[in-house]
């Protein structure tokens, strides 16, 4: 299938009941309080609607031990119910071999612990702090990096502590960009985010604040107006969300990213590179220009993090530099995203890119383009033949 075919076949997707609900949830499907009320959190709820492997009915079982499963039903109605390889179900539906061991696996990948001054808030880049406002989310992935404090059934308890934040930001005058992230901070009330977001610009060095959010794609119905609107009163706001696979850009989700770039809020996009979900070039052409028509700017491709259970879902590096080096000229370069890794225990991303430079000595840098054609670029010190 052509790039032009997969973005063609998914553009116009919704995610509109019935699906697997009832006729009458057509009435309250926009309501996004009703989609959180009608979460399907057990096997039973699951098994009522699809068609489980084994696989997949043991790691339900025991997802209780790690991470919970919560599933939107906005989203449920993008899983394929007879496909355990649909992209959308290998994302969010526990499977078995979450409980495989791999040693080179760890509980936090990102070595965010041990760069909390005080719990809840991560300071490990020099101007940047990262905000764990909360521990809960509207479906859980289940690749999550966060996983051993997220949903509340995880190894630890996050227990941020609010006021000690603020204090630590008012006094750290290097920090000029923080982060909001969790769990979700989308999740929480128009008023309660309205009063994190005005605390926070009250600290005068602090320029920018950011929102990663993955409710765009889970739970679109919460991107109202009213949210727009108070979120517009904070800028320069940015929000990161969290797209994988063009299916998850329904025309709801559509609806809300346009609605919060309306509201002059920068939209930049997160994936993750997961195996049988997105490790293809075409799947990821099709990805970026979707999201570039819902005015979201592709921003990183993450190699996925070495949390513990996640072996399954991970692929290669050279898939992602094969990917990468499949969209550079062959799109547009607001299309392609940074490739990174997060360094295991706490280095922070680390870009990667295909080698394109051939050869670079003093004189001249040999340059390989994406046709594979060498061009050359003399040096700055060094002198044109005609004048030697």
């Amino acid at each position: 299938m052509s790039s032009a075919d997969e973005y063609d076949r998914s553009m116009n997707i919704q995610s509109h009941a019935p699906g697997y609900w009832p006729l009458e949830a057509m009435e309250k499907w926009n309501d996004h309080k009703w989609q959180l009320r009608n979460r399907i959190n057990s096997l039973e709820e699951l098994e009522s609607k699809i068609n489980l492997t084994r696989e997949e009915r043991s790691g339900i079982l025991l997802s209780g031990n790690k991470l919970a499963m919560s599933i939107t039903p906005h989203y449920m109605n993008l899983v394929d119910k007879d496909d355990p390889n649909c992209p959308i179900r290998r994302q969010i539906i526990p499977r078995i071999e979450e409980t495989w061991e791999d040693p080179a696996e760890l509980s936090d990948p990102c070595g965010e612990d041990s760069h909390m001054p005080v719990p809840g808030l991560v300071h490990r880049y020099p101007d940047r702090v990262l905000f764990l406002v909360t521990d809960r989310c509207a479906s859980y992935c289940r690749y999550c990096t966060r996983s051993r404090v997220v949903s509340g059934v995880g190894e630890q308890q996050l227990e941020t502590q609010y006021e000690a934040a603020f204090e630590y930001l008012e006094n750290t005058p290097s920090v000029r960009d923080v982060l909001l992230s969790g769990g979700d901070p989308l999740l929480f009330t128009d008023a309660k985010l309205d009063r994190i977001l005005t605390r926070l610009r009250q600290i005068p060095h602090i320029q920018f604040v950011r929102i990663g959010s993955r409710i765009p794609i889970f739970l679109p119905q919460r991107i109202t107006p009213e949210l727009c609107a108070m979120l517009k009163k904070h800028h320069p706001l940015f929000i990161s969300i969290h797209t994988n696979h063009p299916k998850e850009l329904t025309t709801e989700v559509q609806q809300g990213l346009i609605r919060l770039a309306e509201a002059g809020i920068p939209l930049g996009n997160q994936s993750v590179l997961l195996k049988g979900v997105n490790d293809d070039v075409i799947t990821q052409r099709a990805l970026v220009h979707k999201l570039l028509m819902c005015r979201v700017k592709p921003y990183y491709l993450y190699q996925c993090d070495l949390i513990e259970g996640s072996s399954h879902l991970r692929t290669s590096v050279s898939k992602g530099l094969e990917i990468i080096e499949g969209l550079r000229g062959h799109t547009s370069g607001y299309a392609i995203p940074q490739y990174v890794i997060d360094g295991p225990g706490g280095g922070g991303k680390i870009p990667l890119n295909p080698n394109y430079v051939v050869q670079h000595t003093d004189n001249q840098v040999v340059l390989r383009n994406y046709e594979g054609k060498e061009f050359i670029y003399p040096e700055p010190n060094s002198m044109p033949a005609f004048l030697e």
